[in-house]
């Protein structure tokens, strides 16, 4: 039978046929499929015609439809569906992919036909996006090493290999972690927990095949027992196994893995000639330099701290009241934060989340997005990867926009945390196409499933980044949707979030799961009276891991990073009850590939301009004010990376921010 990943997709709008597909396929389908890439590049390097933008980079932009089915239907499913046969087969891909994509940089005569395209690109008569596209081609193989010569270029090779493997190591391992550890409860553990926590527990349970309900180290089932359980002993132990992923020695331990990935990252900068990897990484980015990224998080750090340590004195009353002497403890501040919130703000999570049903939130997402931009979202009756999966396609005028598919729950089979990816990107060369987009979550399970403020928060958070998908116009593939610079992909993300706390929103769609009455004004009025309740521990866990992130990749790479760690949080003044966010054993962001690499920070870089962008509707006719709506399509949503990140923000806006906007909306006064 032909390998279905090879085959012509004939299915709806050309979803994967993931019904037919099976771990077996995967392995000659690749092999297929780099052989089929590999003579696409063969064509390009063999042609005697000069070297123009149509013969080497339109043909550079020209997808390799084999390679593509094959990556976007496997690491959908590396992610949100793992499986021993996947995970060994990710180890294997790793390297292979690697060592492919390294030897396209790595032609020589390749690049020098992408050389001689941009030795003449002022004779071109390029649209605006083709230049940006040579631009971004020549540049990418450059950094990629293309200049290299003899054995510097066999060592960047070697790197990029090590690097891939070392990448799908780091992951694999904190999955293991994560999947290995459970603590079952009795039903005496469960007292004093609201009936959500104990229905995800439950749940948790029987999804592992559990006699009993357990705490999982899913992020949905851990944050709400630390929050919620009395049982300080009980939340010790869960907050040291959440503490310790990544770091349990064995083979599944990541500290040594976390140094050679820096040691090989210093050494591949200096390869190409720049002093650190973070001076290499953040040359292309909005923010430039690592100084400049420092400059931004000490900024916000200051006042986040202050705060911070004004809390934990609070905090620390509240556990001695309780009879527990001694020093407040990371596994202490969600449990008194929550009871001071609920006592404060007469905000209980227990009441609040009856009226954050999902499929409420899904539509409250869905309601923003047609206000905004006239999306219309018909459900899909289609084969995904997994039961769990929903899909629905995006409509606007009656014309096709996209599909959109959404994996909500947690399980074991997935990696931990949210993300949005796209199994087909939209474009218009060679022929059109329209996106295919996932959003990844790990909301804990119910009969409906109820969220938290947090997970309602990250649901808009990751439809952002598929609107971002779904609305981009663009002409080339590799300009398309969310591939900007690290420091300006959040923005729509964070921008999004705005949406939720709006309060004819939320008195549409936040109903009680049992009576379907709206939330009512007093609760909605304590709910946006909180917003920034707690700010200062959510700055500080955050700030500190991008401080530890850039501290990792501006200057020597550490032969300790744990020793690192530790130096740099002791330097800051890290208050002692509060961790980092991403402690580096457990930091996929920096450790699983190069993405957020020297880059953390990027969330917060982009939240400077989210802030001052919500600012431009709500100066306008306010949140739904159509002309900025089609302003913020326009200038950004539809753009991908088609143009400079700071010229779309300046074209939205007509400035660029300042951090004012962003420690306003985070509750926090600049330090004095």
């Amino acid at each position: 039978m032909a390998n279905p990943l090879l085959s012509d997709w004939s299915t709806p709008f050309g979803i994967a046929p993931f019904a037919e597909i099976s771990d077996d396929d995967f392995a000659p389908a690749l092999d297929a499929a780099l052989e089929a890439h590999n003579a696409q590049i063969a064509a390009i390097v063999s042609t005697t015609d000069a070297p123009s933008f149509a013969n080497v980079v339109e043909a550079l932009e020209t997808p390799c439809q084999p390679l593509e089915q094959v990556l976007s239907v496997f690491y959908s499913l590396a992610g949100a569906d793992s499986n021993p046969a996947r995970e060994a087969l990710q180890r294997e891909f790793s390297p292979k992919l690697a060592a492919h994509f390294s030897a396209i940089t790595a032609n020589k005569t390749l690049f020098s036909k992408v050389q001689a395209v941009w030795d003449q690109r002022e004779t071109l008569d390029l649209s605006d996006e083709q230049a940006r596209v040579l631009m971004l081609t020549y540049r990418g193989f450059v950094r990629g090493g293309a200049a290299l010569e003899g054995a510097d270029d066999v060592r960047m090779q070697q790197i990029k290999s090590r690097l891939a493997t070392l990448g799908t190591q780091f992951t694999q391992n904190l999955l293991s972690d994560e999947r290995s550890w459970s603590l079952p409860l009795s039903e005496d553990d469960l007292i004093g927990l609201p009936e959500f926590v104990v229905a995800a527990a439950r749940a948790a349970g029987k999804d592992q095949g559990a006699e009993g309900p357990v705490v999982t180290l899913a992020r949905s089932v851990i944050t709400p027992f630390l929050k919620f359980s009395p049982r300080r002993d009980l939340r010790e132990a869960s907050f040291a196994a959440w503490s310790a992923r990544g770091a349990n020695g064995g083979d599944a331990d990541n500290r040594a893995i976390a140094a050679e990935i820096l040691s090989l990252r210093e050494e591949r900068a200096k390869l190409l000639g720049y002093k650190s990897f973070a001076a290499y990484k953040l040359e292309t980015e909005m923010a430039g330099t690592p100084d400049a990224v420092h400059d931004l998080l000490m900024q916000v750090w200051e006042p986040a701290k202050a705060q911070a340590d004004q809390d934990a004195d609070h905090l620390t009353a509240m556990l001695h009241k309780d009879g527990f002497n001694g020093d407040l403890k990371p596994w202490d501040w969600h449990f008194y934060s929550e009871q001071r919130r609920k006592a404060e703000h007469d905000l209980d999570e227990a009441v609040l989340k009856p009226y954050l049903q999902l499929d409420r939130m899904i539509e409250a997402s869905f309601s923003c997005a047609n206000r905004l931009f006239g999306l219309e979202f018909t459900p899909m009756d289609v084969p995904l990867y997994h039961p769990d999966c929903r899909a629905w396609e995006v409509t606007r005028d009656g014309k096709h926009v996209a599909v959109f598919i959404g994996d909500y729950f947690a399980r074991g089979s997935k990696r931990s945390g949210a993300w949005c990816s796209a199994m087909r990107s939209q474009a218009k060369f060679p022929v059109e196409q329209s996106p295919i987009v996932i959003n990844v979550c790990n909301f804990a399970k119910g009969d409906p499933a109820l969220l938290s403020w947090d997970d309602a928060r990250t649901l808009f958070h990751e439809f952002g980044h598929a609107l971002h998908q779904m609305l981009s116009n663009v002409t080339y593939e590799s300009v398309s949707g969310t591939s900007v610079s690290r420091d300006f992909v959040e923005l729509p993300s964070q921008l999004y979030e705005h949406w939720l706390e709006v309060p004819e929103v939320l008195r549409e769609f936040a109903t009680h799961v049992e009576t379907g009455k709206a939330m009512p004004q007093d609760l909605l009025d304590k709910v946006l009276g909180a917003a920034t309740y707690d700010m200062g521990f959510q700055t500080v866990e955050y700030v500190a891991s991008a401080l530890v992130d850039l501290a990792f990749h501006d200057g020597d790479a550490p032969a300790d990073p744990m020793a690192k760690q530790a130096e740099l949080l002791e330097q800051i003044g890290m208050p002692a009850a509060i961790t980092m966010r991403h402690a580096t054993p457990h930091f996929a962001h920096v450790f699983s590939g190069d993405g957020y690499s020297s880059g953390y920070y990027s969330y917060m870089w982009s939240e400077v301009m989210d802030a001052d962008a919500f600012a431009a509707f709500e100066e306008a006719s306010g949140a739904f004010d159509a002309e900025r709506a089609q302003a913020l399509e326009t200038h950004i949503l539809s753009k991908g990376g088609s143009v400079d990140a700071a010229d779309l923000y300046r074209a939205f806006r007509g400035r660029l921010p300042g951090v004012d906007a962003l420690l306003k909306g985070r509750g926090l006064s600049a330090a004095e």
